[in-house]
C-alpha cells in the first residue's frame, strides 16, 4: 500500500484589477531574481460528501492532472496561511477516490459517499522566485481559472487570481514580507482560503459564533464543537502516525467526556450518557499506546541525569527492544479501533449532539446565571476528593490522589469553558487548579514509572540484564513522590483561599 507523501504548504491568495500585470518581486525578502512564467495547465476534479462535510471543516480533496505534482490531494488546514499537503499519485479508478483517502476523511464524512462536487481548470503562469545560490524562496503564480458546479443548482464561473507559495525551505515569516509588497503594487487579499470554497461559498454555512449575549446553551455547545473539531482533526494525525496525535486525540476525549458530564443539566445528559461511555471506551483502547510513549520518553530523560558509573549494561537496547514491542501492540489497538464499526457510531452520535443538540430548559439562561452551578458542583467534587485523601497513607493514598487529579482535571475543564463568560473572575482560580493538576500529573507519573521499574527489572532479570540501574531510577521515584505530595499540600491552599468568584466556593 502506497503512504500518502506529506509536505507543509503556506501560502497566500490575492484579487487583481482587471489588466493588472504581475508584481515584480527582485528585491523583496531576499528575493534575486523572477523568472519568466512557465505554464501550466491543471485539471482538478474535487470530491466531498452531498452535504460538503469537508468544505465545512476547510480540507480540500481532489484529484489533479497536469503540473509538476499531478495526482490525488487531501489539504488538512493548520493555520490561516497553512496548510499540511498529503499526496497520492495518479493510478486506479479515476473516478473512484483511493481508499487511503476514504479513511484518512472518516471522522469527517461519517461514512457518507464521496462524489464528484466541483470540476476546476487553470491556466497557470509561475514564476520562480530565486534568492541566493539559485536556491528557491517562492512561487508566485498568475492562475486563469475556470469552475463549474454540480448540484441542485449548476454554476459556472471565471476569476484570475495570484498565488503566492512559499517553499518548504524557507522562513515562514516571509509571507508577511511579501504580502507588504503585494498589496502595495496593488494587489488585495482573496476573502477565500482556496478556489473551491470561492466555487461553493454561499454552499457551505460558516460554523455559528457566540453572540454578544450568549444562552449557557450556546457556550457548552460551542466548545463540545471545539472538542469535536478537535478529535477530527487529531484522528487523521493518528493514522498517518503524526507526532503527539495520540496524545492531542486523548484530550480531544477527555474534554468531550468532561464536558458532557459537568454540563449534564444543559446538554441533557440522558440523552447523552451512551456517549460519554463509549468516550470511556475509546479512551481506553488508546491507553496504551499513549502511555507507552509517555513511559519510554521520561524513563530514557532519567537514564539520560544518572551518572555513567550507575548505568550497568546495555540498558538503552533493552529498553528500545521492550518499549517496540509495548508501542506495536498499542498502535495496533488504537487502530484497530479507529477502524471499527462501534467508533464511527460514536462520532455519528457526537455529530448529532453538536449538530442538534438536546438542550434542557436551562441552557435557556443567559450564560452568566447558567453555567454558574455546574462549575460550583465541579469545584465541590474537587475539595470531596481531595477530603478523601486525608489521612491515608501507602497505595490507598496514591489511588486517591490520582482521583483528586481527576477531579481537578475536569474542574480546569469547566473552567476553560467559561473563561469566555467571567473572563477574570475564574482566571485566578482556575490557574491554581491547573497548577495542582500538574503536580498531581508528575505525582501519578512516579506511580506508573515505579510500577514499569519493577516489570523491567523482573524481565531484564530474565534476559539476563544487570538491574541495579532500575533500582536506583525506583528510589529516586518514591523520594520525588514525597516531594510532589508536599507541593501538592502547598498548592491545594492555594486553591482553598485564593481569588475567586464568591460565588465559587
Amino acid at each position: 500500500m502506497t503512504a500518502p507523501s506529506r509536505v507543509i504548504e503556506r501560502e497566500r491568495k490575492y484579487e487583481l484589477v482587471a489588466g493588472s500585470g504581475v508584481p515584480r518581486l527582485v528585491g523583496v525578502a531576499g528575493v534575486e531574481a523572477q523568472e519568466d512564467p512557465v505554464e501550466h495547465v491543471l485539471d482538478a476534479s474535487y470530491y466531498d460528501t452531498g452535504t460538503f462535510r469537508l468544505a465545512r471543516a476547510g480540507i480540500t480533496l481532489r484529484r489533479r492532472v497536469g503540473g509538476p505534482d499531478a495526482g490525488w490531494h487531501l489539504k488538512l488546514p493548520v493555520s490561516a496561511d497553512e496548510r499540511q499537503e498529503l499526496q497520492l499519485p495518479l493510478g486506479g479508478d479515476p473516478h473512484k477516490v483511493p481508499g487511503r483517502f476514504r479513511r484518512l476523511v472518516q471522522a469527517y464524512t461519517l461514512g457518507e459517499k464521496l462524489v464528484p462536487i466541483a470540476h476546476l481548470r487553470t491556466d497557470r503562469f509561475a514564476h520562480r522566485l530565486v534568492g541566493a545560490g539559485g536556491r528557491t524562496v517562492a512561487v508566485l503564480t498568475d492562475d486563469h481559472v475556470t469552475g463549474e458546479t454540480g448540484g441542485e443548482t449548476a454554476r459556472l464561473d471565471e476569476w484570475r487570481e495570484l498565488e503566492l507559495e512559499l517553499d518548504p525551505s524557507a522562513e515562514p515569516g516571509l509571507l508577511d514580507e511579501f504580502d507588504r509588497a503585494l498589496v502595495a503594487a496593488g494587489a488585495s487579499a482573496s476573502p477565500w482560503s482556496s478556489k473551491l470554497r470561492r466555487l461553493v461559498g454561499d454552499r457551505v454555512q460558516p460554523s455559528a459564533r457566540l453572540g454578544e449575549k450568549p444562552t449557557a446553551g450556546d457556550v457548552v455547545v460551542a466548545a463540545l464543537r471545539e472538542h469535536y473539531g478537535r478529535l477530527q482533526r487529531s484522528d487523521i494525525g493518528v493514522r498517518v502516525d503524526a507526532e503527539d496525535s495520540v496524545h492531542q486525540l486523548r484530550v480531544a476525549i477527555r474534554k468531550l467526556r468532561s464536558t458532557l458530564r459537568t454540563f449534564g443539566s444543559i446538554v441533557d445528559r440522558r440523552e447523552t450518557a451512551v456517549l460519554v461511555s463509549e468516550l470511556q471506551w475509546l479512551g481506553r483502547e488508546l491507553s496504551p499506546f499513549r502511555d507507552t510513549e509517555v513511559v519510554e520518553e521520561r524513563l530514557r530523560r532519567q537514564l539520560d541525569s544518572l551518572p555513567s558509573e550507575l548505568v550497568f549494561g546495555p540498558l538503552r537496547q533493552f529498553l528500545t527492544r521492550h518499549f517496540a514491542r509495548e508501542a506495536a501492540e498499542g498502535r495496533g489497538r488504537a487502530l484497530a479501533a479507529l477502524t471499527g464499526k462501534r467508533y464511527l457510531r460514536l462520532l455519528r452520535g457526537l455529530d448529532v449532539v453538536v449538530e442538534d443538540p438536546p438542550l434542557t430548559r436551562k441552557a435557556r439562561k443567559p450564560a452568566k446565571a447558567g453555567l454558574r452551578k455546574p462549575l460550583r458542583k465541579a469545584a465541590a467534587k474537587l475539595r470531596r476528593a481531595e477530603a478523601g485523601a486525608r489521612g491515608l497513607s501507602g497505595v490507598e493514598l496514591e489511588v486517591a490522589l490520582h482521583d483528586v487529579r481527576k477531579k481537578a482535571k475536569q474542574a480546569r475543564y469547566a473552567g476553560d469553558l467559561v473563561k469566555p463568560v467571567y473572563g477574570k473572575k475564574v482566571r485566578a482560580w482556575r490557574k491554581n487548579v491547573k497548577a495542582l493538576q500538574g503536580t498531581l500529573g508528575e505525582h501519578q507519573d512516579t506511580v506508573v514509572g515505579r510500577e514499569v521499574l519493577r516489570q523491567l527489572a523482573v524481565s531484564g532479570h530474565g534476559e539476563g540484564q544487570n538491574t541495579f540501574t532500575f533500582g536506583v531510577l525506583y528510589g529516586r521515584d518514591s523520594a520525588r513522590a514525597g516531594s510532589l505530595r508536599e507541593r501538592f499540600s502547598v498548592e491545594w491552599e492555594r486553591v482553598r483561599e485564593g481569588k475567586r468568584p464568591r460565588w465559587l466556593k
